[in-house]
């Protein structure tokens, strides 16, 4: 069993890392679908070595991937930002990229808004934001298992 946390679009908001800091440790991984790339470095060396993470349309002056393809117990997972894909307008363009690279998950940020549903064999996880930018503050957890792949979408308030 594999335990995910998906966070996107912090925006500064350093304060989440403290929030779900239990969470975050006693995860397999962190998948970070951009805009705060910056704000990684307040992770603790061991969640950091356990973190992939894209860059977003708002992490210009760092340098890494605008999209990755990992392996995950047996699932593949495609993380983007989303911007390149127009998701604000809708998911063709995003889904067509999933389909192609025979994807079984499929991470995106971006539109500050959560969202999980799984459409043709495939799950896609927008884990929402917890900027201050975003009236609902919300991660998700995922949980590969057993050749099944279930995510939740998590609201939380701080202080």
């Amino acid at each position: 069993m594999k335990k995910i946390v998906v966070l996107s679009d912090t925006h500064g908001n350093l304060e989440i890392f403290r929030k779900i800091e239990n969470v975050l440790n006693e995860s397999d991984l962190i998948l970070f679908a951009g805009d705060g790339y910056g704000d990684l470095r307040v992770l603790s060396k061991d969640n950091y070595k356990k973190t992939v993470a894209v860059l977003g349309n708002c992490d210009g002056g760092f340098s890494g991937k605008k999209e990755e393809v990992l392996e995950v117990d047996g699932k593949k997972i495609l993380l983007v930002h989303g911007d390149l894909y127009g998701v604000k307008t809708d998911l063709t363009r995003l889904k067509f990229r999933g389909e192609e690279i025979g994807a079984n998950i499929v991470i995106f940020g971006h539109t500050h808004t959560p969202f999980c549903q799984e459409e043709n064999g495939i799950l896609y996880v927008n884990p929402g934001s917890p900027s201050r930018f975003s009236i609902e503050k919300t991660f998700a957890y995922l949980v590969i298992y057993n050749g099944k792949s279930v995510a939740e979408i998590n609201r939380f308030t701080l202080n």
